[in-house]
């Protein structure tokens, strides 16, 4: 009999209690060392989708951008390096 193998939990990456201005420097470092595959779940105090269009901007069609909160309090965006972006 065989096991799955379990899928690898992104780690949660909580940027609240960074002043905004660091927020996106933070995030950025973040998604550059990002290897094909790898992803974090970005935890923000507002929906960070102005976010979603500086780094399609940046890194265009490289990562995926997965909602898995959606408010009102807090938000949980899975970011993923895809890995045809290698």
């Amino acid at each position: 009999m065989s096991q799955a193998t379990p899928t690898p939990v992104a780690p949660e990456i909580d940027v609240r209690p960074l002043v905004p201005a660091q927020r996106h420097a933070r995030i950025f470092e973040l998604v550059a060392a990002l290897t094909p595959g790898g992803a974090f779940v970005l935890v923000n105090d507002h929906d960070p989708k102005p976010l979603y269009y500086q780094l399609e901007a940046e890194y265009p069609r490289q990562f995926s951008w997965t909602y898995v909160e959606n408010g009102p309090r807090v938000w949980r965006v899975e970011i993923r390096k895809l890995a045809r972006a290698a």
